[in-house]
């Protein structure tokens, strides 16, 4: 058996625009073009057509054909198959001109597997306009056996030029990859080239291309890749590894040395500004085969440790792992941090100790440490119970640590042990930790968060709320500076959150009218400055 036709395809200005929002600027866009129909690479993807784009001059997403014609106007394309994208759904038929009139010579349409029958009848329809067709297999790990023999006997119907497997969340390994292949290669009529578009969650992308261009298949077979990798989410196989590898192993005659100076001229520079590449957040996304949303949003929560966060993963269904659906994501979150407790000793407890006692409450604010007269007078002065807010300063001794987040848990223990806290106890929410043996109490979280607002788990209001819980009648509270856009709002930047300068108008007045409401429930003064007070 004769082992088919290898190839690759480059989609650095396509699938590197996730990047830069397709931003080249013009000058780069044709150097990048140039450099590549200089390395002998076979197809070359220009961009995505979107209609929903205007057209941009220095972008590589544009709104129709037309726009190809602008953007290379004069650009000599050499030997090279020049190729659009096409979101199924972003572009309509009439957004393309007849083949012979466009600077681009094929289409690739990509579509997820719902879609699958109504997207092979558009491909069908640009094909009859003489553009070679691609039809691309978006997240291919969600079709089963059954369904990879229903798509083939589909494809095979339009003929298209080639149809592409595209792990599009960097699930597949080499084995899983070849098991696809394998079906498609037995059911897809042997004139339809396969190709392979990798992601590198798991540092796999290139192994896994390299796996299918080895293939003995008689097939004529294709892969992907981008310049130094550039991509959506953790990257692509790099070209120029896959360039490499064909030129070892395949017979290929590729000019690496112009992919290499396009990285030096073009591509780093943007790397530096916005890097991609395999990290710890695609790496969770990948190995709960979850949308890379789900893990964004639980991270900026900011509430969570990595364990908790696959944990909450783990229990999504399969109809959800890879459709994102915020309102799910939430509820999810809201179920697992309301873990189920019975705090009703530990709030006595607690009552019996605080009965009588001046409470000082502290943050970390700055004006712990720029005001640090004012509370150690106040301390001086009142004797009070010092409960600190996930964490313990340094240099003030307090008896008592409330832990809302588990993600503050590691960095708290390191307080402790360095300051004068060290005896200090720990109240902790029950979100924290299952084990009840960990910390000296556990109030239920449920009874504690607003979950009539944007951020339900507001530290502050859940630690005011414990303490009307254990019947105080007033606190006073230190280092709860409010928020600012201008400034940083912590004395250590390590424990501000990304939202908080963002949103820095919303948590004053939130915060502010929690305050006037409990008026009344809890009266609460201010021994430091805050906006709070404003």
């Amino acid at each position: 058996m004769t082992m088919g036709r290898r190839e690759l395809l480059d989609c650095t200005l396509r699938d590197g625009g996730y990047v830069n929002d397709w931003a080249f600027g013009h000058d780069r866009i044709i150097e990048i073009f140039e450099r590549l129909v200089s390395s002998g690479v076979e197809y070359i993807e220009i961009g995505f057509l979107d209609a929903r784009r205007p057209f941009d001059m220095n972008r590589s997403i544009m709104p129709d054909t037309a726009a190809a014609n602008r953007i290379f106007a004069g650009v000599d394309k050499g030997d090279a198959v020049v190729l659009g994208m096409i979101d199924y759904g972003t572009c309509g038929i009439e957004h393309l001109q007849p083949a012979g009139e466009t600077f681009i010579d094929g289409i690739r349409v990509i579509f997820k597997e719902h879609l699958m029958y109504e997207a092979l009848d558009f491909c069908a329809e640009v094909q009859a306009l003489g553009y070679k067709v691609f039809a691309q297999m978006v997240s291919v790990t969600t079709y089963t056996d059954e369904k990879l023999r229903e798509y083939a006997a589909a494809v095979n119907k339009i003929k298209p030029y080639a149809t592409s497997m595209v792990d599009t969340y960097g699930l597949l390994d080499e084995e899983q990859l070849m098991h696809i292949f394998s079906i498609l290669d037995a059911h897809v009529d042997p004139g339809i080239k396969i190709g392979f578009h990798a992601h590198n969650n798991f540092q796999l992308g290139f192994a896994n291309a390299k796996t299918l261009l080895a293939s003995d298949s008689s097939r004529n077979l294709l892969a992907d890749g981008t310049i130094y990798g550039m991509g959506k989410s953790a990257g692509n196989a790099p070209l120029e590894l896959l360039m490499m590898y064909m030129n070892t192993h395949c017979g290929g005659r590729y000019d690496t040395a112009q992919v290499l100076e396009t990285i030096d001229t073009v591509i780093y520079d943007i790397y530096q500004k916005q890097s991609w590449g395999y990290n710890m957040f695609f790496y969770i996304a990948s190995s709960t085969h979850c949308h890379p949303n789900y893990v964004s949003y639980l991270m900026n929560k900011k509430t969570l440790s990595v364990k908790q966060i696959i944990e909450i993963l783990g229990t999504l269904p399969q109809d959800k792992q890879l459709m994102y659906d915020a309102k799910f994501i939430e509820e999810r979150y809201l179920a697992y941090q309301s873990i189920a407790c019975d705090d009703a000793a530990d709030v006595r407890r607690l009552r019996k100790l605080f009965k009588g006692r001046s409470v000082l409450l502290l943050g970390p604010g700055n004006t712990i440490h720029r005001q640090k007269s004012r509370v150690t007078k106040y301390i001086a002065e009142e004797n009070p119970i010092v409960v600190s807010v996930n964490y313990a300063p340094k240099h003030i001794p307090v008896d008592y640590v409330f832990l809302t987040k588990a993600k503050r848990y590691t960095q708290l223990r390191s307080d402790m042990s360095s300051g004068m806290s060290g005896t200090a106890e720990i109240i902790a929410t029950s979100n924290v930790t299952k084990a009840q043996s960990d910390f000296s109490y556990i109030l239920r979280y449920d009874a504690l968060i607003d979950p009539t607002t944007e951020i339900i788990d507001n530290s502050l209001v859940m630690l005011l709320k414990a303490m009307i819980r254990i019947g105080l009648p007033a606190v006073a509270l230190a280092g709860f500076d409010g928020y600012s856009r201008r400034s940083d709002n912590y004395f250590d930047i390590s424990r501000e959150y990304s939202f908080a300068k963002e949103k820095a108008s919303y948590l004053n007045d939130y915060v502010k009218n929690v305050l006037r409401d409990l008026r009344g429930k809890l009266e609460v003064t201010f021994v430091t400055a805050s906006r709070y007070e404003k």
